[in-house]
């Protein structure tokens, strides 16, 4: 059976050089979110917020230090967060940019995934955040862990509509 297709409203040249140019504009997305990533690795670990030790001494309340660093990110995202609303900040695509309200509803989701995460950071001796940087400073057994990791956020994704929220 034949199938009608619509006719070509522009030129061929003019649609390849509309892809090649998303495709380019993509791949620089692509290089800067790892350049970010790679510079946000390295903070960590010259920061030691990496290290087992340091993670530990938090949890025994023997060091300021890993507070001190979780306490500066909040206080950043708090700031930055206000300059957005008060500016009405839009997104490159346009949409406004906002947080939305949480519902706590029963709390479920919030106390059965603190107890996964936390859990997980016990079995493993590290944040979810800090895995690939602890992988790419040269402690590959967390390469396991961050496809671990990517595994259950994965897992997530998929059974999220099943879950009750």
């Amino acid at each position: 059976m034949a199938t009608l297709q619509p006719p070509i409203t522009e030129p061929i040249a003019a649609h390849r050089s509309r892809v090649d140019q998303s495709e380019s504009t993509a791949g620089r997305e692509l290089i800067t979110y790892v350049a970010v990533g790679i510079l946000l690795g390295i903070v960590l670990v010259k920061s030691e917020a990496v290290s087992w030790y340091r993670i530990q001494e938090m949890f025994r309340f023997q060091s300021f230090h890993m507070y001190g660093i979780l306490g500066s990110a909040m206080l950043t995202a708090l700031i930055s967060v206000q300059i957005l609303q008060r500016f009405d900040a839009h997104s490159l695509s346009g949409e406004r940019i906002s947080v939305p309200p949480k519902t706590i509803g029963r709390g479920y989701r919030y106390w059965i995934g603190g107890l996964v995460f936390g859990a997980g950071w016990a079995l493993t001796g590290a944040c979810p955040g800090p895995l690939f940087a602890l992988a790419g400073s040269g402690a590959t057994v967390f390469g396991i862990v961050a496809l671990a990791a990517l595994a259950g956020t994965w897992t997530y994704g998929y059974m999220r509509p099943r879950l009750p929220h």
